[in-house]
């Protein structure tokens, strides 16, 4: 299984990106193609004292570089001999089984529909990031950022694509699909909530998908369902809502609660290997990165301040997202939906 890294993209390249990779060879056994200035990247590995590649790791040269305010509808053409779109072209090409980058998301996103295509019948890729919940389990939210303005079909098929998505990546077998609104009736929320919630409905009467209905944003941490569904707009602020809630807490705890006396500040000695890994699942350093869902082969978007820990684990997460693919079963579901439609 071969990795496609950008090494040019993100506040932290090429750095994070070189030294992330390198780890991931060694963690993981992983195969990588770095992708940029083959003079940056190897002046990367020989001030951090990397005297060669690791075994699997190979370079491939992309003089240019997106750059974050390029307009993302003009980058392939603008910007062809950048490493990410060069990246994007080698995995379209069968040159490696998953993609990561911490470019510019708009570019990444019009550069995977347009270079590496949709799966046939998607309408609008979508970002799917998995956090943890209270229940002890895992929820994706679909979308957190792709597409701000949806029609009920998208909403629609984010949750078939969301459906199959839990079930091969994170193991559940009949995930509950819930619709991010207002309140939990039928009647709350705007057109483009009801239509959509009966479209969702449509599609568990045909047995595609477990939709439970409508989820308040207070129970999704809760692990009220397993996928949430909601246009790009919303889902991108329900999940910095709970980052800041989580970075809130944990601060609370730390300076309110923890150093507030000697005793206390003895007790989180004891305390802290608890808190540091609850704080961590939070960590978009711990998770990698998000996969753009709905595209053919896996495309990971790496948070733009990245470090080569990020990185490291973006590396990992391409690997499973390749292994656990859900294109063809996808592809296959959307269009039984096609079918009944046109029945």
């Amino acid at each position: 299984m071969r990795i496609i890294i950008d090494a040019m993209g993100g506040d932290n390249a090429p750095q994070a990106p070189v030294l992330g990779a390198v780890q991931a060879a060694k963690d993981f056994d992983a195969q990588i193609t770095l992708v940029g200035k083959v003079e940056k990247i190897l002046e990367v590995m020989r001030e951090n004292g990397i005297a060669d590649l690791p075994d699997g790791m190979e370079i491939a040269n992309a003089e240019d570089v997106v750059d974050m305010h390029d307009d993302p509808a003009k980058v392939i053409h603008k910007r062809k001999d950048s490493s990410m779109v060069v990246a994007l072209k080698m995995l379209a090409e069968g040159k490696g089984d998953a993609c990561v980058s911490a470019g510019s998301t708009g570019a990444l996103l019009t550069g995977a529909t347009l270079i590496v295509k949709r799966v046939k019948g998607i309408r609008r890729a979508a970002m799917g990031p998995v956090m943890p919940n209270k229940a002890g389990g895992k929820t994706v939210i679909l979308d957190c950022g792709a597409n701000a303005e949806c029609t009920p079909e998208f909403l629609l098929q984010f949750g078939v694509v969301g459906s199959l998505y839990a079930q091969k990546y994170i193991g559940v077998e009949n995930p509950r699909i819930g619709l991010l609104n207002i309140g939990t009736e039928d009647s709350k929320g705007t057109e483009l909530q009801k239509q959509a919630y009966a479209l969702l409905q449509d599609a568990a009467a045909q047995g595609l998908i477990n939709f439970v209905g409508n989820v308040e944003a207070r129970d999704v941490p809760l692990g009220a369902v397993d996928v949430v569904v909601c246009d790009g707009f919303a889902g991108n602020v329900l999940l910095k809502s709970i980052e800041g809630t989580a970075m809130f807490m944990g601060s609370l705890m730390k300076h309110r609660i923890f150093k507030r006396s000697v005793l206390s500040k003895i007790g989180y000695l004891f305390c802290r290997p608890g808190v540091n890994e609850v704080m961590g699942m939070l960590d978009y350093r711990t998770i990698g990165g998000t996969q753009f869902l709905g595209i053919k082969k896996p495309v990971i978007k790496a948070h733009g301040s990245s470090d080569a820990l990020a990185f490291r684990n973006a590396v990992k997460q391409a690997m499973d997202a390749a292994e656990h693919d859900v294109s063809a079963d996808l592809e296959q579901a959307l269009a039984k939906i096609k079918e009944n439609t046109n029945d």
